[in-house]
């Protein structure tokens, strides 16, 4: 590496706030398919084995993340949670917060088609990035900036994702169930405005399938499906007649 590439190299490490032990590991991350293919003598290689092996710490990391932030959720809610933080999207937002665009080695014709500021690109550039800080620093040190990162993803658009798939899940079952489309009944709100509590059901016909409370009746609308859920995936296995009626 030239004395400018290195330079150039430390100043996205002040960005990223990572020191490399190794130092080509990073340049490695950075270097698009298009300039090697552009630069056949130089004895560099392009960022995809890290890219395939940044993808699969990242998931690693944030389903252990979601598995302990959402302990009552099913494989399939997790797979779709996980699915809702780590893809293209807010991978190339956390790229570009970090600048990694601008470090990027590219083919002269993807550099004047915009290739630092594409989405796809973005993402595969900050899943190699990701890749060579574990290979330089070891999973705990990777885990730790991955937690800092995602930690926020999560707690702003997981919860809403997971109780998005509760509602959408339990309205595919009582299709299934009962060929119709489950209503929310507010119970109660009891409280001052500041703090107020909203009790709902989840009602199938005449009959309460849960309850859930909440501090808005979105919310309470949100966790009456999710304990629906439950008694839902039992259905078979219980008469509807044992199913409290809605009082008319």
């Amino acid at each position: 590496m030239t004395e400018d590439r290195i330079q150039s190299l430390k100043e996205l490490e002040t960005f990223i706030g990572y020191g490399f032990n190794d130092l080509s590991l990073l340049d490695n991350a950075l270097t698009h398919r298009s300039f090697v293919n552009e630069n056949i003598i130089l004895p560099c290689k392009d960022n995809e084995r890290l890219e395939f092996l940044g993808d699969a710490v990242l998931e690693l990391t944030v389903s252990a993340m979601l598995m302990k932030k959402f302990p009552d959720c099913a494989e399939g809610e997790l797979s779709k949670l996980r699915a809702s933080v780590v893809n293209e999207q807010p991978l190339a937002k956390l790229a570009r917060c970090f600048r990694i665009g601008e470090f990027l080695r590219l083919g002269k014709g993807e550099e004047a088609s915009g290739g630092r500021t594409k989405p796809s690109l973005l993402a595969n550039a900050f899943e190699s990035v990701v890749a060579a800080m574990f290979l330089d620093g070891g999973f705990d040190r990777t885990a730790a900036f991955i937690e800092g990162l995602f930690e926020p993803l999560i707690e702003t658009g997981g919860a809403a994702a997971v109780y998005t798939d509760y509602k959408t899940t339990a309205q595919e079952i009582c299709q299934n169930l009962f060929r119709e489309l489950p209503r929310y009944l507010l119970l109660s709100e009891t409280g001052p405005d500041h703090e107020k509590r909203f009790e709902t059901s989840l009602v199938i016909g005449e009959r309460v399938i849960a309850t859930g409370t909440g501090k808005s009746k979105k919310e309470a609308e949100q966790k009456a499906a999710k304990m629906a859920l439950e008694t839902l995936r039992n259905q078979g296995d219980r008469p509807k007649d044992q199913m409290e009626k809605v009082d008319p």
